[in-house]
């Protein structure tokens, strides 16, 4: 596939809110939208690092239609609050982008183990709190930021907060499969009940972002950080690249429904070919395990999809 930015149509009067856009894949994505003329909401669970994004946005898109909207996906308090303020507007895109990678075990703020309170029922709370937004408005997406480490491992359904024993890469490996797991099922839901909405998923390959270096920050180990940044510069691809898949999902004709795109080729420090189909494991399409996932989603969260 040869898809490449300059192929995003026009996106005036278009609404899209990206989720951890202060840096990284958020922050690309959320630029390039509103380059082509989307009104893009930056969701960002610090004020003075969205505050810095929104200023470098307009540095580099004077004419970008863009907002500043508190969100912590670690705190489904701010994630209402967020979804509240948002108010009866359209919204054309939501990309599920925020996300944390292999961190130290933690809580959330309403007791969730992190990387699955961050990356899966964040956005499954956020995506449910403004579906009556998204299904009002024809042709409108969610696009769910996955990894291609999702393959360290399937959901334990009896142990979703990994109470028995907690191992940072496959909590993160898990909760990667939540996020293909959440978007097959709301794929599924949605032809089941007619609604005009295209849920699908992307992973960025490997992009230099802040997410390799910040779990060995929280360590305190210095040399796993170096080390981290160092693989970054010598073999990971610029955050332009690993957003690519992201904004195709967002706005390309033809995205198909419960669909993994990835870059099509993994090459070091660049994205050769374009965006294209991502093999992803069977257990990311099992309905039994992703209505089960669901229900519990729904249980924890306390949000029902209409």
């Amino acid at each position: 596939m040869s898809w490449t930015v300059r192929d995003i149509p026009d996106l005036k009067g278009r609404i899209v809110v990206v989720t951890g856009a202060s840096s990284g894949l958020g922050y690309v994505t959320a630029r390039e939208l509103a380059r082509c003329g989307a009104h893009v909401v930056l969701g960002c669970r610090s004020q003075r690092r969205g505050q810095a994004a929104m200023d470098r946005l307009l540095g580099q898109v004077p004419e970008a239609r863009a907002e500043l909207r508190l969100l912590d996906l670690a705190d489904l308090a701010s994630v209402r609050a967020f979804a509240a303020d948002y108010g009866r507007r359209r919204l054309d895109v939501l990309v599920n982008n925020a996300g944390l990678m292999a961190v130290p075990k933690a809580r959330t703020a309403d007791g969730f183990e992190m990387q699955f309170g961050v990356n899966h029922l964040g956005h499954f709370a956020l995506t449910g709190l403004l579906y009556d937004r998204l299904l009002a408005t024809p042709g409108a997406r969610v696009v769910t930021v996955s990894s291609l480490l999702h393959t360290l491992g399937n959901i334990d359904i009896h142990d979703l907060n990994c109470e028995r024993r907690y191992r940072p890469w496959l909590a993160y490996g898990r909760s990667k499969t939540a996020n293909l797991l959440f978007t097959h099922e709301l794929a599924r839901r949605a032809a089941q009940r007619h609604h005009d909405l295209l849920a699908a998923a992307v992973h960025p390959g490997y992009a230099a972002t802040e997410l390799q270096a910040r779990g060995p920050r929280l360590t305190g180990s210095r040399v796993r950080e170096h080390l981290a940044r160092l693989a970054n510069r010598l073999a990971a691809a610029p955050p332009e690249a690993g957003a690519t898949p992201s904004l195709y999902a967002a706005t390309a004709p033809g995205v198909r429904p419960d669909s993994f795109t990835g870059p099509s080729v993994l090459g070091a420090r660049r994205l050769r070919g374009g965006p294209g189909g991502s093999w992803r494991a069977p257990w990311t399409r099992d309905d039994r395990i992703s209505e089960r996932l669901w229900r519990a989603s729904e249980d924890l969260t306390g949000v029902r999809y209409p």
